[in-house]
């Protein structure tokens, strides 16, 4: 990978607006999330990382909701809340893969990245 290659990622990070940024990364956290059903369960590590990524992920995500409302109106911003705490209870499927929580999961960032764009 070249030089110019390495620096987009980072370089698009530091320029987005917040609401694209979270966007983004739940994108992101959808798509692993996707790949490692795909693979599951010949691959349980992938499985492993992709809830972690989308736990952390979360959790930085309430820390903001609970910091902030970003503008927001109140019931949206408590049913974030709510799902957020939802998500990142999630732990159990580490042990216990469930396809249908698993769906849930990538069901849930995907619609809320598509809200957070539709917002930007």
């Amino acid at each position: 990978m070249n030089y110019a290659s390495k620096a987009y990622p980072r370089t698009a990070i530091e320029v987005a607006k917040p609401g694209e940024l979270k966007a983004n990364l739940l994108v992101k956290a959808a798509a692993t999330l996707h790949a490692a059903r795909k693979s599951w369960p010949d691959e349980p590590k992938r499985l492993d990382d992709a809830l972690t990524y989308n736990r952390r992920l979360w959790t930085v995500l309430l820390d903001s909701l609970i910091k902030d409302d970003g503008g927001l109106p109140a019931p949206l911003h408590k049913s974030l809340k709510t799902l957020g705490a939802f998500v990142r209870e999630t732990v159990s499927l580490m042990t216990k893969p469930k396809q249908r929580l698993l769906n849930n999961l990538i069901n849930i960032n995907s619609r809320i990245a598509f809200g957070l764009r539709g917002r930007l």
